[in-house]
């Protein structure tokens, strides 16, 4: 065997274009291994002998991780969309009447109460037709009154077979015209009193102003193509979501029970911003999106919802007590279902097979394998196997390792 490894030697050297030396005497495999491998023996022995007490060593071995504790808090069904804020009434502000804007008595975009001083349109015209047909019917009545006179001198003279028929009726039909014009001219004057009134034209509802549309010195005419102002209500208002037609059925049933909570938050922001009431369901579902139509209700009494504005709709259709929530990024997938890292009280880590609901604000609902209080990892887990040992960090770098 010697001489084998000798030529294989030999040879090795040879292909790979090394000087061959002559070798003297011959070599046993014994002394061969002990030539070759002594040195890598004696190094591994001294990097044995360099290492520190054992639990140096496996402090070195623990897998840092983030954990968090399992909470236990009521939850509920709900149905998500994306919903509008829409102003609980719009009132487009018009002129009635012909005229010139004299004075405007607000600022856009403020707050006005039902009944404010809007805009004041030039009075004079008007005021001058009030007169005159107020004048009109002072003319008539005293003219009725001289006719109405007339009528029962003739019907006193016919009695007495003095005067004609035909005096009498002449005066009849003059007192009974005369009574006419006076109810014409009332109806004028009341016209002219209320084109006067249209001179002030106030808010009709509380609510906030608009663009302002129409300045002092502008004409206006009645009921024009574009309003003078848009005043939007915002205390309360609606917002508008559409759901799927399927989960219809649930909210009609949920409904008939109790008044269903809705709750709205901005896009980027974290928790409800204000809870209200569904107030509305349509009576069609959309034959081209399969969808149907809800409104909530909503105080708004700060004004943090803003008409036209895109929101996260939650409607609540009932809740849970008790129930189990882990963060969702705890939750792992493997081929028997879904599991989790569970860290002991010895600071091992332990796999635990698990039974997931829906999903709440990146927090996952369990309904069987864990208990309020207990420690699951919820960052790490790709460094973990059963048993394991982990240290909990405040944090982990993206490759893993503490910080």
């Amino acid at each position: 065997m010697s001489s084998t490894l000798l030529w294989w030697s030999v040879t090795l050297d040879r292909r790979r274009g090394y000087p061959i030396r002559e070798l003297k005497g011959n070599l046993t495999l014994k002394r061969w291994w002990a030539t070759a491998l002594g040195p890598a023996i004696a190094l591994i022995a001294i990097a044995g002998c360099s290492h520190g007490p054992a639990d140096t060593f496996g402090e070195r071995d623990a897998v840092p991780i983030l954990a968090a504790k399992v909470e236990q808090k009521t939850v509920a069904d709900t149905i998500r969309a994306i919903g509008r804020v829409e102003a609980f009434s719009t009132v487009e502000v018009k002129a009635q009447i012909n005229g010139q804007v004299m004075q405007v008595h607000f600022r856009q975009g403020q707050d006005v109460k039902q009944g404010d001083l809007l805009f004041t349109i030039d009075p004079r015209p008007f005021d001058a037709a009030l007169q005159q047909a107020q004048a009109n019917l002072a003319r008539d009545r005293a003219q009725y009154r001289e006719a109405a006179t007339d009528a029962q001198r003739y019907a006193v003279l016919l009695k007495q077979n003095v005067g004609s028929r035909q005096q009498y009726d002449q005066a009849e039909a003059t007192a009974a015209a005369l009574s006419a014009s006076m109810e014409a001219d009332a109806a004028a004057v009341q016209t002219a009193r209320l084109n006067l009134e249209y001179c002030e034209i106030r808010a009709p509802i509380d609510g906030r102003t608009g663009d302002l549309l129409v300045h002092a010195g502008n004409l206006v005419k009645p009921d024009a193509d574009t309003a003078m102002v848009v005043i939007n209500q915002v205390h309360p208002v609606y917002v508008d979501f559409a759901i799927p037609e399927q989960k219809l059925p649930a909210v009609r049933e949920f409904m008939a029970e109790r008044k269903l909570e809705v709750q709205v938050s901005l896009p980027e922001q974290q928790g409800p911003l204000e809870s209200g009431e569904l107030s509305f369901v349509d009576n069609t579902v959309d034959a081209k999106t399969g969808t149907i139509n809800l409104k909530g209700q909503f105080t708004n009494t700060d004004a943090r919802l803003w008409p036209g504005e895109f929101v996260n709709t939650t409607l609540v259709l009932r809740e849970h007590p008790g129930a189990i929530l882990v963060p969702s990024q705890a939750v792992q997938t493997g081929q028997q279902g879904s599991f989790v890292f569970v860290v002991q009280p010895s600071m091992k880590a332990e796999i635990r097979p698990v039974v997931i609901g829906e999903s709440i604000d990146n927090q996952t609902v369990v309904t069987s394998g864990l208990k309020a209080g207990e420690t699951v990892v919820t960052d790490g887990q790709l460094r973990l196997i059963p048993g394991s040992t982990v240290t909990i960090k405040s944090g982990l770098t993206g490759s893993g390792a503490s910080s």
